[in-house]
């Protein structure tokens, strides 16, 4: 169980002989209980300041491009972004693909059944002589990607069709049945249509009745868009080589995205050419930052065994508020032996890990 934020701040107050807190006091508390509480956070950023990257503090994420724009922010969470992690997908067409928690965004089609959300897996689209369409924005004469996987929770046997067009349950651009013969894989469909509309509806279709088919999945995506990795260069580099171009803000000068560089101030991530689509995806990794505990029963992201380290940076600050520097020095030597152990176990990443904008927390501003 993760340490909360009362025992780090009663550990700290216990080692340094004063009233430890219950969580019934502790947001009322006052003086030297107050002073801990700030500390302990103001700890924690520290420890998060020393280029130390922790597993449990790594994430990803994707931002969607537009056309003709050519940057976007960071999330705000940020505190170090892996540049070398940046990678250009084709978007994912289809909303709620997934089914994680609803079937939202689908609309269903009466039939003698039913169809509902089911729980298994990630999240399935039960369909029982029902079906359920969703249309996308596509270009005419452009080629699509997709993806269907269903399941028969009864068996073996039944059929799914899949069918795509310009209206729902239409059968212009594809019409076909997916056949369940692996009761445990599922049927997987993969295949290339060509749109004939701006616009174009995607339908599946159980026909039996009292058969539940689950839908694992839909997925759309442009087959003429390979994944690639963007290239990282300076800001300085992108304003002498690429700069003149962006600013025209000239279609005729849009196109695929190639590079991506980072403003100076690290608001944000620029990409050249600005993107000539909205059906690209940009992913990529970054190390969150610390968000203040608030509550008692607020849980450290730090793994528990080094509350310590928290701990005895703690007592450090207090001792300085207290004129104590003798103190101060011996949880200083403490803290910064058990930091090198954390550095030990997690290391730190490469050089370009270290050129990022700054961390938030606190009132406290620092490069990390």
């Amino acid at each position: 169980m993760a340490t909360t934020y009362l025992e780090l701040s009663n550990r700290t107050l216990r080692e340094l002989n004063e009233v430890e807190m219950t969580s019934s006091n502790f947001s009322s508390s006052r003086g030297i209980q107050t002073a801990v509480k700030d500390f302990i956070n103001k700890s924690i950023h520290d420890i998060y300041n020393e280029s130390v990257e922790i597993p449990l503090l790594h994430t990803s994420t994707t931002q969607a491009t537009f056309t003709g724009d050519g940057e976007y922010t960071f999330p705000t969470d940020m505190r170090r972004v892996d540049f070398e992690s940046f990678f250009l997908k084709p978007n994912e067409l289809i909303t709620n693909g997934e089914f994680t928690s609803n079937i939202n965004s689908w609309t269903t089609i009466a039939g003698a059944g039913s169809a509902a959300y089911n729980s298994g897996g990630n999240g399935r689209l039960r369909l029982n002589d029902y079906a359920a369409y969703q249309s996308i924005s596509t270009i005419v004469n452009k080629t699509y990607n997709l993806q269907v996987r269903v399941l028969d929770s009864n068996g073996t046997g039944a059929a799914l069709k899949v069918q795509v067009g310009t209206a729902a349950e239409g059968t212009q651009n594809l019409n076909t049945t997916l056949t369940v013969t692996d009761f445990n894989a599922g049927a997987i469909l993969d295949v290339q249509f060509t749109a004939t509309s701006q616009t174009t509806f995607i339908t599946v279709n159980n026909t039996t009745t009292a058969t539940n088919l689950d839908v694992d999945y839909v997925r759309v995506s442009r087959a003429d868009i390979m994944t690639r990795k963007l290239r990282y260069i300076s800001y300085d580099d992108y304003m002498q080589r690429f700069k003149e171009q962006d600013t025209q803000n000239n279609s005729g000068h849009y196109g695929l995205p190639q590079y991506i560089y980072k403003k100076p101030d690290y608001s944000a991530f620029g990409l050249t050419p600005i993107p000539d689509k909205n059906d690209y995806l940009i992913s990529y990794e970054y190390y969150t930052t610390h968000t203040d505990l608030s509550a008692h029963g607020d849980a450290m992201s730090l793994p528990d065994r080094f509350g310590s380290l928290i701990v005895d940076r703690s007592k450090y600050y207090t001792y300085m508020l207290r004129s104590d520097p003798d103190h101060a020095s011996m949880s200083n030597r403490d803290y910064q032996r058990k930091l090198l152990l954390l550095k030990t176990d997690y290391g730190s990443r490469s050089e370009y890990m270290k050129d990022t904008r700054t961390s938030q927390g606190n009132s406290r501003l620092s490069i990390v």
